[in-house]
């Protein structure tokens, strides 16, 4: 080593940094670009011998790197400092090639990766609350849920940005004709940005700009109900991406490719957040999550997941003819264009399927038995012909109603998972004092029965469990619960 820094002072080479192993195998100086040349053809004339004899194996320079700093009094006998440095950078994804810290301990140097400087001084200032911990958003499907929400972060950033420090900018809207590229697409008003000036979709252009600039960490939103997108997520997870998303599809589907990406996600230091995959914004998914997390049995779980068939036995407990409600809820918008889609029970299906791959069951939805409320002459007509012939189907519907309310009793239409990992869903006749029977409008509610809240006394989560705007917060609070994780 002292011969070495004898021939960077003959060739007046300033070294900037020294990082050392103490294996002593290698030996890293960082000076600056204009001197490589100089100190390389000294080293490489002054130590020809030891070159030539395999003592040195090779002296190299890579002309790509910058020195990341921390430098303050205050770091002085302050544990945890370092940790937090490093920790913030490869939060980034942000890989770190050489270390240096003085024993003044005033000052940290980590060489890394040129291109990576402004976003890891970025990273690096969130990290230690000297700026707004920004993230970088893209929103895929400004639909219905995909607009409030929007709308929700546009109205509330301002006051989250100057209360918590968190700058949510989103750079990207995009759907399957357009899309709109902004530093700050919520500048002015994003309907007009996005209908005035998108140009033409190309998810590589799309996901390429999200990552641009100096913002640390990026997530993409996914609002829309595309199996094709949600087969996307390995990939996203793969360019270090975040991702938050109500869509079902890739919880709910392939089971390999369910557990591929969450290994994914968690081998990259990525997050994987979908709270409202289930009963919209009410909180299942994290509560399920943490009574895991902290040892306690999941026994059954039982629930009316769906607040469009919600309002519909809802409404027949009331005496009201089926077709008739059907009508109404398809006018309300409460159920899909085409209410089979979840008069086929298949939506209520992929959210039991979603809570039991929480619980760790291999369960598919092949596995589960399904009762289907469209008549098997009408399913696969037209929207138009469903709607007219439905009232002559009514009679099966309304007489298992009548039968229940004789019996004081409501029918629902709920799912449930069994202890034994099995999951059903299909219509259920309960009393009326049961938990299912006290719904109204569209609520939804999850049922947890499990070693800590047993069958006498469960945890039960009512609410409303459809609608864009509580859909939408549900996403919205995935968003800063993934901040916090980031920062």
């Amino acid at each position: 080593a002292a011969r070495i820094f004898e021939i960077m002072r003959q060739c007046e080479v300033s070294v900037i940094l020294i990082s050392q192993a103490s294996s002593e195998h290698s030996l890293c100086l960082a000076i600056a670009n204009k001197s490589v040349n100089a100190a390389i053809n000294a080293l490489n004339t002054n130590l020809k011998f030891e070159i030539e004899n395999g003592q040195i194996n090779k002296v190299t320079a890579d002309t790509g790197c910058a020195i990341l700093a921390a430098v303050g009094d205050g770091m002085v006998g302050s544990p945890g400092v370092a940790g937090k440095f490093f920790e913030t950078l490869a939060k980034a994804n942000i890989n770190i090639r050489a270390i240096a810290q003085g024993a003044s301990e005033r000052n940290i140097s980590a060489v890394i990766n040129s291109k990576d400087i402004n976003k890891a001084l970025q990273a690096a200032h969130s990290g230690f609350y000297l700026s707004d911990q920004v993230i970088s958003v893209g929103l895929i499907g400004p639909g219905g849920i995909g607009s409030t929400f929007l709308d929700q972060v546009e109205e509330a950033r301002a006051a989250i940005k100057a209360k918590y420090h968190v700058d949510i900018c989103v750079r990207g809207i995009m759907n399957s004709k357009q899309m709109l590229l902004s530093d700050d697409a919520l500048s002015g008003n994003w309907r007009d940005n996005f209908a005035n000036h998108s140009i033409e979709p190309d998810m590589d252009t799309f996901t390429a700009h999200l990552q641009s600039g100096d913002v640390p960490h990026a997530v993409i939103i996914d609002c829309t109900a595309s199996t094709a997108l949600s087969k996307q997520y390995l990939s996203f997870f793969n360019q270090g991406f975040n991702v938050i998303t109500p869509n079902k599809h890739a919880n709910a589907g392939d089971i390999e490719y369910h557990n591929q990406i969450k290994a994914t996600a968690r081998k990259n230091g990525n997050h994987y957040l979908y709270e409202a995959t289930v009963c919209a914004g009410l909180p299942v998914i994290n509560t399920l999550q943490d009574l895991i997390k902290t040892g306690d049995e999941i026994i059954t779980i039982e629930g009316v997941v769906s607040g469009t068939l919600s309002f519909i036995f809802n409404e027949l407990g009331k005496g009201r003819i089926f077709s008739d409600i059907v009508k109404d809820a398809k006018e309300l918008g409460y159920t899909e264009p085409d209410p089979r889609e979840d008069l086929s029970g298949q939506d209520v299906a992929r959210k039991l399927v979603c809570l039991s791959r929480e619980i760790g069951y291999n369960v598919s939805l092949s596995d589960i038995s399904v009762t289907n409320l469209v008549p098997e002459e009408l399913r696969n007509c037209s929207i138009e012909e469903f709607m007219t012939r439905l009232p002559q189907f009514d009679d099966r519907i309304m007489g298992m109603a009548n039968e229940a309310a004789a019996k004081g009793e409501k029918l629902t239409y709920a799912g449930k998972i069994h202890a034994d990992g099995t999951v059903s869903v299909a219509i259920q006749s309960v009393a009326q004092s049961h938990p299912l029977a006290r719904l109204n409008g569209t609520d939804n509610i999850i049922i947890f029965q499990t070693k800590r809240y047993d069958a006498t006394r469960p945890m039960i989560i009512q609410g409303p469990g459809a609608g864009a705007a509580v859909t939408a917060a549900g996403i919205f609070a995935d968003l800063l619960r993934l901040t916090s994780y980031l920062y």
